[in-house]
């Protein structure tokens, strides 16, 4: 069983990411580190991946089931030395205010791994003992067992362990200083993606020399070591024949659970990425093209110039290529994208309708998704568990094949629909986690292989 610990905060900003990071980094040069992160995020993945050299993985409690929750940690951690999952928001932040389920918390209890919360000292003395403490008390199965602390100086750091460690019992790992070097930049309420940070490793090998001397990394190490046994079934992935699946992957595109990825791989699939803003054609002989989230707005001027692929791509929709598009990926397919300043950009044009870009956000967090018109994703009333997190609004003129709604306290507070469909594809805001409903991807590789089949006669 291989040591695994996870970083916790007590609120969104406590330090956690960075305490993570710097974590990753300094025990990447030792051993090999596989790198989780709670919740459907893309852009703390990302980093891990870099830092590690190791893809990054989505742990989710609401998307996903604790059997696949326990199956993909240990899938992804068995040929590494050590794991390490960052959380997300506050530690007992989930769903909903009344549920652990999403929470980093939940997770911890789900998976068996001890959690260090990070803790932000800053202009606090005696008062972190009662803050600790409730976070301790509040839940008698927390698995919190160990506190790190963020923005204090050495002097202030000793006072405050000393008080946690004769108060409450619980050991006291290390802290991060309070200099502005150590901060990331943000932007939509995480970090700028690592796409756009010119300055990351320099920013990263300054973070790391820091929080080498000023976390106990060695009692870290221990402390994932005490993780408990969690039992598991491996859930049954359908085999079938090899099609050629052309996977969108650039700076503007690059929103993927990398689970995602293996499961289409060990279906069948073979994965080609190409780039939207570089390469010239698709890939040749595809049988199925995955478009998926990114900050096409970002980027929508080198879009707009590479006028060759957006040509080639649209012909070959037009022709019956199966697609999948999301968030992103819909928004390149459409006739037009407007960014914050209000300029607009001619996209591929194979949707009829635009996308702006708006101040604010039109739709965030956890959503249920249900089939109510035949599409590459079956026929049934089938449902599956999504995130959605965008600023931008659509004017598409497609057929909408999906009903989504959110749920509180069992009810249904809102209700929307969307999923485009045209053609052989399905384009939607939402991010789908495949383990969450094997049989909706099921059913878009089995009409690639219908489309293969096609090509050939």
């Amino acid at each position: 069983m291989k040591p695994s610990i996870i970083i916790a905060g007590t609120h969104s900003g406590s330090g956690k990411t960075t305490v993570s990071l710097g974590l990753m980094a300094v025990l990447s040069e030792k051993i090999r580190i596989q790198p989780y992160k709670t919740g459907p995020d893309y852009i703390d993945a990302a980093y891990h991946s870099v830092i590690t050299g190791r893809k990054s993985r989505n742990l989710d409690t609401w998307i996903l089931d604790n059997n696949t929750n326990r199956y993909l940690f240990e899938k992804n951690l068995i040929d590494s030395h050590m794991g390490i999952i960052e959380g997300v928001m506050g530690y007992y932040d989930g769903k909903e205010m009344n549920s652990p389920v999403g929470s980093t918390a939940y997770l911890s209890q789900v998976i068996g791994v001890p959690t260090v919360l990070v803790v932000n000292g800053k202009g606090m003395a005696g008062s972190v003992v009662p803050l600790i403490k409730g976070f301790i008390d509040y839940d008698p199965g927390n698995n919190i067992k160990g506190v790190i602390f963020n923005q204090v100086s050495e002097s202030h750091y000793q006072l405050l362990k000393e008080v946690v460690e004769e108060t409450l019992g619980i050991r006291v790992y290390g802290y991060v200083e309070n200099i502005p070097e150590l901060s990331l930049k943000e932007r939509h309420l995480g970090l700028t993606p690592i796409w756009e940070m010119d300055d990351f490793t320099e920013k990263l090998s300054f973070v790391k020399s820091r929080l080498s001397q000023t976390l106990d990394w060695q009692g870290l190490y221990e402390l994932g070591k005490t993780r408990t046994t969690v039992k598991y079934s491996t859930p049954h992935i359908s085999k079938y024949q090899p099609i050629r699946i052309g996977l969108a992957y650039d700076k503007a595109f690059n929103f993927y659970y990398e689970d995602n990825i293996d499961l289409l791989k060990e279906m069948g699939g073979e994965i080609i990425p190409f780039s939207p803003i570089e390469s010239t054609f698709i890939p040749d002989s595809l049988d199925l093209v995955i478009l998926g989230g990114g900050f096409p707005e970002m980027f929508a001027e080198e879009l707009e110039n590479n006028a060759a692929i957006r040509k080639d791509l649209k012909q070959h929709l037009e022709l019956g290529l199966p697609y999948l598009s999301e968030c992103g990926g819909m928004m390149y397919l459409c006739e037009k994208l407007t960014d914050l300043t209000g300029k607009t950009y001619q996209m591929t044009g194979y949707l009829k309708g635009y996308t702006q870009m708006t101040q604010k956000l039109q739709r965030f967090g956890y959503a249920t998704a249900k089939i109510v018109k035949e599409c590459p994703y079956g026929e049934d009333e089938s449902e599956i568990r999504l995130h959605e997190f965008h600023r931008s609004r659509d004017s598409i003129q497609e057929v909408k094949a999906l009903s989504l709604y959110k749920s509180k306290k069992r009810n249904i507070s809102k209700k929307w629909e969307c999923g485009y469909v045209k053609g052989n594809g399905i384009s939607h805001y939402g991010h789908l986690h495949y383990y969450s409903q094997m049989a909706w991807i099921e059913s878009v590789y089995e009409k690639a292989i219908m489309y293969q089949k096609t090509k050939k006669g």
